[in-house]
């Protein structure tokens, strides 16, 4: 009978401990939003697809590969989180071939969304800057929407 006590006991109290909020996890988009970027065609100004593209980001500590994909028609890019003004990106047509470097400027707020989740950065005022040589593929920028707080809207265009 005291084992039957102690066993209905011990259910409860995990019972108990066991159950929590919903907002234990983070998984419903409300995390860091990231920067969207979206290709033209220089001459036509009219959205293309890239047959393939490389990129890279300094996030202070020196250069991270992202990667290369292919058929691509926009690309979303995470930004630094740390207090700098701004991140550096780099982009290339083909795996080790020439690129442009894009500086992306901004003014960054916090905002606390749950204990979950913690507080996410949202970025304001964007401008970009194109540091390009004679063979970058990168020709020129054009501005999108110039804060970041959901990844629907295309924030900068790059013209190839």
């Amino acid at each position: 009978m005291k084992s039957f006590k102690f066993l209905f006991a011990l259910c409860c109290i995990s019972f108990m401990v066991s159950c929590g909020a919903d907002d234990d996890i983070c998984d419903s988009g409300e995390g860091t939003p990231r920067m969207k970027f979206s290709f033209l065609n220089v001459q036509t100004e009219k959205e293309r697809t890239l047959d393939s593209l490389y990129v890279a980001v300094d996030y202070g500590s020196g250069k991270v590969q992202l990667g290369g994909e292919a058929n691509i028609a926009s690309r979303i890019i995470p930004l630094r989180v740390d207090d700098s003004p701004y991140t550096d990106i780099y982009f290339r047509t083909t795996n080790l071939g020439a690129e442009s470097r894009v500086r992306v400027n901004y003014t960054t707020k916090s905002v606390y969304v749950s204990p979950g989740c913690g507080i996410k950065k949202t970025y304001e005022n964007l401008n970009s800057v194109l540091t390009t040589s004679a063979n970058a593929p990168v020709k020129a920028l054009k501005d999108g929407q110039n804060f970041i707080e959901n990844e629907d809207k295309t924030n900068l265009y790059l013209l190839f």
